[in-house]
């Protein structure tokens, strides 16, 4: 080709009238195409295959760019001051959460894991125009606080279903329901929304239970 028009490496930005040799040099030419499952290794022969992958953590050379600014500087074999070569590495905190809830999620919503969950419990009654209910609700709210245990506690002025629905979409490893099954055995119900397994306890005995789950599930 001559004088024809190429990218300048800016965006919206081209060079007009380039001649190869004149104006750059190029050392090799070949056919480039994205690679697709059929395709072969050319090392190996075998078939590749195509997985996704999440970028969760960053490394970055920052070369000499921050250390000349700031003056960092060492002494190399010779005595003499030269910067510091620079790099910085970590693990991004919001990508974290993008990744697990792409991982870990059903057809309901998230399933968080307890490590990193918002919350641990998520405590609802089924309606707080009940005062034996509501009151029940409140007190186990508090000792779970008063426990350090981290808990979302629903008694919005609506319908169970959709509390259980917006309960299962936030994916809180563990649910805690006082509802009329409390007003006739006092037994509230636990249901974890990793398996879906549900199992009943008395309110007294709800804030140990939990703790021993946090310390088996949750590593300090």
């Amino acid at each position: 080709m001559k004088d024809f028009i190429t990218g300048a490496n800016k965006i919206d930005t081209h060079l007009k009238n380039v001649n190869i040799d004149r104006d750059f040099k190029v050392d090799d030419f070949g056919d480039f195409s994205y690679p697709l499952k059929t395709d072969k290794c050319i090392k190996c022969g075998g078939k590749l295959q195509i997985e996704k992958g999440i970028e969760i953590g960053h490394i970055f050379k920052l070369g000499k760019k921050y250390s000349e600014k700031m003056g960092a500087k060492f002494l190399d074999r010779e005595g003499k001051q030269k910067p510091f070569i620079m790099g910085c590495y970590g693990i991004g905190v919001t990508r974290i959460m993008s990744a697990v809830i792409e991982q870990l999620h059903d057809e309901k919503g998230i399933i968080w894991p307890p490590s990193i969950a918002p919350y641990l419990v998520n405590l609802i009654v089924t309606t707080s125009k009940d005062n034996a209910m509501k009151e029940a609700a409140d007190k186990l709210y508090d000792e779970l606080n008063k426990a350090g245990i981290e808990v979302l506690y629903d008694d919005r002025n609506i319908s169970a279903g959709i509390k259980f629905k917006d309960s299962d979409l936030i994916g809180i490893p563990i649910r805690l329901v006082i509802g009329k099954k409390y007003l006739d055995t006092g037994m509230v119900e636990i249901q974890f929304r990793k398996d879906g397994k549900k199992t009943e306890m008395p309110l007294d005995g709800i804030v140990s239970f939990i703790e021993d789950f946090k310390t088996k599930n949750i590593k300090k």
